[in-house]
């Protein structure tokens, strides 16, 4: 009787180990036979990111930094930012790293154009119906409290090691802000904008992108800087399960003790999420400054 108290009630081992066997062997039935086909699926994906790696790695690097300062400063409007810019990747390139970084700006970049595809519409659709909302919600909650490395061991059974399982984890762990920040951003649109829009007989599309999307864009733009940040907080993990870039080199110094070449790229990627921080930050704060009427 003492026993119910002291000890919790727990599945018999037996029936528990029948359990996991079942559902492993499922699981691993599954990827066998429809792994290939979800390798092809994911191909377009591949040669997107191979092409971003490709470009960037071959891309002279005084005629990146000519395109990466113009970005900038376009996104920016400040000198600061720019030269800031200009010194980070002058850093980065002295101390041996821009392959590295190359490659990880190619993830980060594929990954965001496709939460911005994902994340957009499903966002959209949240702010269109309270149902959607209700169904969704609950899976976002479980992919940004789930730690990345459980979500990585069913990826990795059905796909292998390789860059397109990287990319879906980091796709899997950015986008729930993108979406999150977008449902906000356009249900929290004025009312009275969407009563004129309605007065003068737009429609549900006009309405959407000529008043939701517009009044809801420095909104959209947190959650694609929020996007950035946390796929930039992937890299490293990716690292492990292929993916090449900044990732790699602090992974094999983590293993081998090599503290200054983990020191180097950990700045690495610093700098790169401090850069894209502060580009797309102002940006945002330019769309706000524009919707509150001020001139930029």
């Amino acid at each position: 009787m003492s026993n119910i108290f002291l000890e919790f009630p727990e599945m018999p081992n037996k029936t528990y180990r029948a359990m996991k066997k079942s559902i492993d062997a499922g699981y691993k039935d599954f990827a066998r036979e429809w792994g290939d086909t979800i390798d092809a699926i994911f191909d377009p994906l591949l040669k997107l990111l191979v092409f971003f790696e490709d470009l960037l790695v071959a891309t002279p690097w005084p005629i990146f930094m000519i395109v990466l300062l113009g970005l900038a400063y376009w996104g920016s409007r400040s000198i600061k930012v720019t030269v800031t810019t200009a010194l980070a990747f002058l850093f980065i390139g002295y101390f041996r790293m821009w392959d590295e970084t190359m490659s990880t700006i190619a993830i980060i970049l594929t990954s965001v154009i496709i939460s911005v595809a994902i994340g957009l519409p499903t966002g959209i659709a949240m702010s269109r119906s309270d149902r959607t909302q209700s169904i969704v919600t609950p899976i976002l909650d479980i992919m940004q409290t789930m730690p990345p490395f459980v979500y990585l061991i069913p990826i990795v059974m059905l796909m292998g090691i390789g860059k397109i399982p990287g990319l879906i984890a980091v796709v899997i762990y950015a986008i729930p802000p993108l979406i999150r920040l977008t449902n906000l951003g356009i249900r929290e649109v004025d009312k009275e904008a969407l009563e004129a829009a309605d007065a003068f007989g737009a429609t549900k599309r006009q309405k959407l992108f000529q008043v939701q999307l517009p009044l809801a864009l420095p909104t959209i733009f947190a959650g694609i800087n929020q996007t950035i940040m946390m796929a930039l907080a992937m890299v490293i993990i990716a690292s492990m399960i292929g993916v090449k870039g900044l990732g790699q080199p602090v992974l094999q110094s983590i293993y081998n003790q090599y503290f200054t070449k983990g020191v180097l790229y950990g700045l690495a990627i610093v700098i790169v999420a401090i850069v894209f921080d502060r580009v797309s930050q102002s940006y945002g704060q330019r769309i706000q400054k524009h919707r509150s009427g001020k001139i930029v």
